[in-house]
């Protein structure tokens, strides 16, 4: 800071008696307004050369403070936001109003002093006050060093009501950080445990205790930042000692199992009136099902299956609130896995207790008892339409996914399951439809156009038929049931049904999204065999049943992921050069966001892909390679949810730009980064939607967890990649040597060929 009359770096300026700053006599111009904890407010120069700690000293100095300044610091008056060295510059050049308060260390042990003494007016107000406090760094330490976070815990465990949801969203800002919490143990997950399962739980103190077990979840030792501890790939890795990423699935599942129904009320929150309650249930949930470890995955799955979350999934669907699309995508992505999983595990009734169980029902249901076939050899498994008596061979490709699928359709009407498998034992054995094969066969081919072979990747779409995969399977094997005995098809006639039901799902499936229900039951019930047969040869006569064939699915598979991996690395790379974009207004979520320092900031991802750096500016400028241009960044691993079409132009560039509405409409070219505790990290708007794309799936794609696109351009891109390399592939069979069986066979040559001239003679 600097004065006129001498070489001292600060001189506020004088006040007149009623406290207004006169015009200046030395011609220094005052940068910023700063008001003292005894609330008179001076206007000084400060040198954005300084540390804060050198400004903090100097004020007091020049405004001869009786205090020491090692224990006053500088805020922001209107945000509350701590000065530091890193941001000083900015908060100078905006012409911030400052204003002197306690240190970091002034606060935190008087914060910890009224926590241990748990007088409840002081409480309240001192728990308020550490849920800002907490979020920054150099208070979390202060407060940890103080061993606040045993008196938090301590609170946690005999508050209630709002005092109890300070503390809870106190200890869930202070779980942002990667270290401090690490002696947090089970009584405590216990408690948060209990606290989320107690009905008389207020709602604002649901949703953080909801945010620490999702954070607790994540804690695990896989996800720890940099190199893990491992002395075998079949050893579990292990955090460094210390580290709070210790925690993970297993210690968060092992107390909800202790608390009765705390599962359950988990699921129930999914319909809360609370869109905030029913996003931090999602995202619980879903955190959950990305951590869930071999020892409980069989488990964990059955309780969500048992309590239906699907349909609650549904739900919110179908609400249209756009604050939880993302966490409900990611939900879909990880029941895009778990079917996966499903698919690919091996029914092994000699080795699953859960599998002979099922296959016993499916027996006993049957009504059917072994017998002998035409050629006397036993014949169980091949009663109920198996090729054959290995149940597990019959299984192979559609796995436990199938096996579920079968036991679905039989407890749907077991009656008819019944009534059908003995009507086709009545049949000569040629004219016999095989039911079993038929389902697997139906699951293979819900399997394919829901891409179940790409577990990596989702749609950006919803997909409620999707996530009722049982249901749709029971419909379109109604489906192939009909159509078989509508054609009087028999055995050999096998994959001409199959094809059939594959364009009848094509078609019943079509834009899922916004289809209700009856009509998906009609397309499957009510469709004559005539009609999807005329459909299907109108299909045919416009594209190749190539493309249906065996090999050639299993080529687009790989050509899929392929195709899925290739675009990553595309967006990835642009953000790695970087763009351009408009800040922007929030107009949806409710957090606290960051005042932009100008209409436009550059933002590029470093290369070791952990944080976006940014600049802001009033206008475009060249930016150098590399991050020395960008003085501010963002973690990537901040990044808890990326929303799109939810901010605005800034009041000020809508006047410059006659282009863009005036009013706080969001822009549907506008994204926003949020942090676990709803706060705005970045809100921008993007110049085209190429651009918007690239962004918004690029950092989807960085997020841990994260198993879906935004844009459908990416999915578009992925697509056509995987169709121009199919075709490619096609042309050229022996590159990849597939197998196309041509279905022709070429007899003898023939004794002579003079019958080919014999028109000419």
């Amino acid at each position: 800071m600097s004065s006129a009359n001498n070489s001292t770096r600060a001189t506020p300026s004088p006040l007149t008696s009623n406290g207004v700053q006169p015009k200046s006599t030395t011609g220094i111009i005052p940068t910023n307004n700063v008001t003292t904890k005894a609330g008179v407010t001076v206007r000084a120069r400060i040198d954005p050369t300084l540390t804060v700690e050198d400004v903090v000293r100097q004020l007091c100095l020049h405004l001869k403070v009786t205090e020491p300044h090692t224990a006053l610091a500088l805020r922001d008056r209107d945000t509350e936001e701590l000065i530091t060295s890193e941001n000083l510059r900015k908060k100078i050049k905006n012409k911030v109003h400052l204003k002197l308060v306690n240190s970091s260390a002034i606060e935190a042990a008087g914060i910890v002093a009224k926590l241990s003494l748990r007088e409840e007016k002081s409480l309240r107000m001192s728990l308020f006050s550490l849920q800002r406090f907490i979020k920054e760094e150099k208070f979390a330490q202060e407060f940890l060093d103080r061993d606040g976070l045993r008196e938090l815990v301590d609170v946690i465990e005999t508050a209630h009501g709002n005092t109890l949801a300070y503390a809870l969203t106190a200890m869930q800002n202070l779980m942002d950080l990667d270290y401090g919490w690490s002696t947090l143990d089970d009584s405590f997950i216990f408690k948060v445990v209990q606290i989320l399962s107690s009905p008389n739980s207020l709602i604002n103190v649901c949703r953080p205790a909801t945010a620490i077990l999702k954070k607790l979840v994540e804690a695990d030792p896989t996800s720890v930042p940099g190199p893990i501890i491992a002395s075998s790939s079949r050893i579990p890795p292990v955090a460094p000692a210390g580290s709070v990423y210790r925690y993970g699935f297993q210690s968060v599942y092992e107390q909800m199992r202790r608390q009765k129904g705390s599962l359950e009320t988990v699921v129930s929150r999914l319909g809360s009136p609370d869109t905030a309650m029913a996003q931090h249930s999602v995202m619980l949930i879903n955190s959950l099902l990305s951590h869930v470890n071999d020892t409980y995955w069989d488990e964990f799955i059955a309780d969500l299956e048992r309590l239906n979350v699907r349909k609650a999934i549904i739900r919110l669907m179908s609400s249209h609130v756009d604050d939880l699309t993302s966490c409900v995508l990611d939900f879909q992505a990880n029941i895009v896995r778990v079917t996966y999983r499903k698919k690919t595990t091996l029914v092994e009734p000699e080795v699953e207790l859960a599998h002979l169980s099922a296959l016993h029902y499916i027996w006993e249901c049957s009504g059917v008892q072994e017998g002998l076939d035409s050629e006397g050899h036993p014949s169980k498994w091949r009663r109920l339409g198996f090729d054959s008596e290995n149940i597990v061979e019959e299984f192979q490709d559609a796995g436990v996914l199938g096996l579920d699928c079968l036991v679905n359709f039989v407890q749907d009407d077991p009656d008819f399951f019944s009534k059908v498998i003995l009507e086709q034992l009545s049949r000569p054995e040629e004219r016999r439809c095989p039911v079993a094969k038929a389902s697997n066969e139906v699951v293979e081919l819900l399997s394919q156009h829901w891409t179940i072979f790409a577990p990596a990747y989702s749609t950006s779409a919803f997909q409620p038929l999707f996530l009722n995969f049982q249901k749709v399977h029971c419909l379109a094997l109604h489906f192939f049931l009909r159509m078989w005995n509508e054609s009087g098809s028999a055995v050999d006639d096998f994959n001409r049904i199959a094809d059939l039901t594959r364009s009848q799902i094509k078609v019943a499936l079509q834009q899922e999204s916004a289809k209700p229900w009856h009509e998906v039951e009609h397309d499957f019930l009510e469709r004559e065999y005539r009609a999807v047969r005329d459909r299907q040869m109108q299909e045919l006569e416009a594209g190749d049943d190539l493309l249906s064939r065996v090999p050639v699915r299993n080529l687009k598979e790989k050509l899929t992921r392929e195709s899925a991996e290739f675009v990553r690395q595309q967006r990835i790379h642009c953000l790695l050069q970087g763009a351009w974009f408009l800040n922007g207004v929030p107009t949806q979520h409710t957090g606290s966001a960051r005042r932009p320092n100008g209409q436009w900031r550059f933002m590029r991802l470093d290369n070791g892909l952990k944080y976006l750096h940014y600049v802001d500016s009033s206008a475009k400028i060249d930016v150098r390679n590399g991050t020395e241009d960008l003085p501010e960044r963002i973690e990537i691993a901040s990044i808890n949810q990326i929303t799109t079409g939810t901010c605005a132009p800034l009041p000020n560039l809508a006047r410059d730009h006659p282009d863009i509405p005036t009013t706080l409409s969001p822009s549907p070219l506008s994204f926003s980064l949020l942090s676990a505790g709803g706060e705005s990290l970045a809100d921008q708007i993007a110049t085209h939607q190429s651009r918007w794309a690239d962004w918004t799936d690029g950092l989807n794609m960085l997020r841990r967890d994260s198993g879906h696109v935004t844009s459908e351009e990416t999915a578009g891109y992925i697509k056509a990649l995987t169709e121009i390399g199919l075709k490619i592939k096609l042309l050229d069979l022996s590159g990849e040597k597939v197998d196309i069986p041509s279905g022709l066979v070429a007899g003898p040559p023939p004794t002579n060929t003079d019958f080919f001239f014999s028109d000419l003679l």
